[in-house]
């Protein structure tokens, strides 16, 4: 027990693991008896999934070969990618929304102390992620006859060391550069679009086109075949690492160290500058803006259209979440705009548009989530002398206003491309997000705004019927796009009764938010 002290570096760093524990399964201690069913079952079937591939793999023996070395430098790369997202995602929240390093700083413990556990916990909490994954499925092929592969892991905590370094040096860049309140936002921005790179990357039949790479795969397989593909030897490290070799993995190993500690220790002082700034920034008074007045001059409508739309501006994970969406839908842009352009491909367009519908409705949804149910001062509103229906849809609007700019480009280029394509999926997206932005107008259930990452305060029913009747919708326009617009009424008419069903007028929805 005495290693646990209250102070200790292992007690901080105990505590950082049981705050990332919190964060992975969520606020309540387990999640109830269902989750940890849920987490069984699902544990079951990757440890079967495990067994499985060690069976398989049982006489095995990886080459050292330039193709090897390759495809292990690849999986590396993708593991960092993904290591950075955490890590810049877990810098963001260390520094802005955690709030304790005021408290931390004004302990008996030194604040280099703090700041390096603080960073300890960031790397060990990437590393677990990719533990619970990798484990159940490589955990057996080590056990049924490759302990060499034991390698694997150690190669997975100098990428999360080095992940980690790199994460923090960039926010501390950011910082310096922006200042406290922007790197927020662009912190959890770079990490989603790491993150969303890694689903670009396995998108790149569909962005090449199947025949360009199809040829592109051939091409490096023949030369790994006819022996042109040339490596340098540093290129070898991470393969032999895996395989278990020593020195390699432990060159790997100490680099992956020395740039954590690095990090740690240089930046530890300007980590603490850049805490205490955020802090004296969030808790300064505000400064008196110039205008105010001018603000109302257009009336209730538009001045609580541009009261949501800057709030929505500054939601840095609303940002990020939005732009995860609309990095979903490049490789469905890059289909709909390569068979418009070759006057081919029925079924793709109608596909393709299908999804723009669907995830039209989807991000209206989210943001009329935040802009109607996650109010911070629904009180000062309910007693305000402006009309709730004129404040109902200034709120749709800053809701539905952000989904049409994002479509503005890709529904621009589609229209000279493919003009009816185009105006079928204009009119499906729109219905889409106007539809999802009335579920949340008739469906309220007050939230908070940080709620959002996971909304758990969003109601179920609400969430549900959003997704219904996007996809009715999207079945609409994909049958309209093929051609078949008679049998689009079917799912319209669908939709429509849906909608009628889910109605509710201002009296049941101010009903329902007393009780609430």
């Amino acid at each position: 027990m005495s290693l646990l002290r209250p102070g200790g570096v292992p007690w901080l760093l105990a505590h950082e693991m049981r705050l990332s524990f919190r964060a992975l399964t969520g606020k309540r201690a387990m999640g109830g008896v269902g989750a940890m069913i849920g987490l069984a079952i699902l544990a079951l079937v990757m440890l079967s999934g495990g067994v499985v591939i060690g069976l398989a793999l049982r006489k095995l023996d990886v080459p050292v070969i330039p193709l090897s070395a390759a495809i292990a430098l690849a999986c590396c790369a993708t593991a960092f990618t993904l290591m950075l997202s955490q890590t810049l995602a877990a810098a963001s929240e260390a520094l802005y929304e955690r709030g304790d390093l005021d408290l931390l700083f004004s302990s008996p413990i030194a604040p280099r102390t703090v700041l390096l556990v603080r960073a300890m916990g960031v790397a060990t909490g990437v590393l677990t992620v990719f533990l619970i994954f990798v484990t159940p499925l490589l955990g057996p092929a080590v056990i049924l006859g490759h302990p060499e592969w034991l390698g694997l892991f150690g190669v997975l905590a100098a990428l999360a060391l080095l992940a980690t370094a790199t994460g923090l040096t960039l926010a501390m860049f950011l910082f310096r550069l922006i200042g406290p309140r922007r790197t927020r936002t662009v912190a959890q921005v770079l990490a989603a679009l790491t993150g969303a790179a890694f689903f670009l990357v396995s998108q790149v039949r569909t962005l090449m086109g199947e025949r360009a790479s199809e040829s592109l795969f051939q091409s490096l397989a023949r030369e790994a075949a006819e022996g042109r593909m040339k490596i340098p030897p540093i290129g070898y490290w991470p393969l032999k690492a895996m395989l278990g070799e020593p020195l390699p993995l432990l060159a790997m190993l100490a680099i992956g160290a020395a740039s954590f500690t690095l990090a740690a220790l240089s930046l530890g002082k300007r980590f603490a500058d850049a805490a205490a700034a955020t802090q004296g920034a969030e808790a300064s008074a505000a400064k008196p803006a110039k205008g105010r007045d001018r603000a109302f001059a257009g009336g209730v409508f538009a001045a609580t259209l541009a009261k949501e739309l800057r709030l929505i501006l500054r939601d840095a994970s609303l940002l990020s979440q939005v732009l995860l969406r609309v990095l979903y839908l490049v490789p469905t842009a890059v289909i709909l705009s390569r068979n418009a352009g070759h006057g081919d491909g029925g079924a793709a367009l109608a596909g393709g548009a299908g999804v723009v519908v669907f995830l039209a409705g989807q991000v209206a949804g989210s943001l009329a989530w935040i802009t109607l149910s996650a109010e911070e001062s629904p009180d000062l509103l309910a007693v305000s002398p402006a009309a709730t229906r004129s404040l109902r849809r200034a709120k749709l609007a800053a809701a539905l206003l952000p989904v049409a700019l994002l479509l503005a480009v890709p529904l621009g280029l589609l229209l000279w491309l493919a003009p009816v394509t185009a105006l079928w999926t204009a009119l499906g997206a729109g219905l889409s997000a106007w539809a999802c932005g009335l579920i949340n107008v008739w469906h309220q259930k007050p939230g908070k705004r940080a709620d959002f990452k996971r909304r758990r305060g969003s109601s179920w029913f609400a969430t549900l019927a959003e997704v219904v009747v996007s996809a009715l919708l999207a079945v609409t326009t994909g049958l309209a796009v093929a051609g078949f617009a008679p049998w689009a009424t079917i799912p319209l008419a669908c939709a429509g009764l849906a909608m009628l069903a889910l109605r509710r007028s201002d009296e049941q929805i101010a009903k329902v938010l007393r009780l609430a």
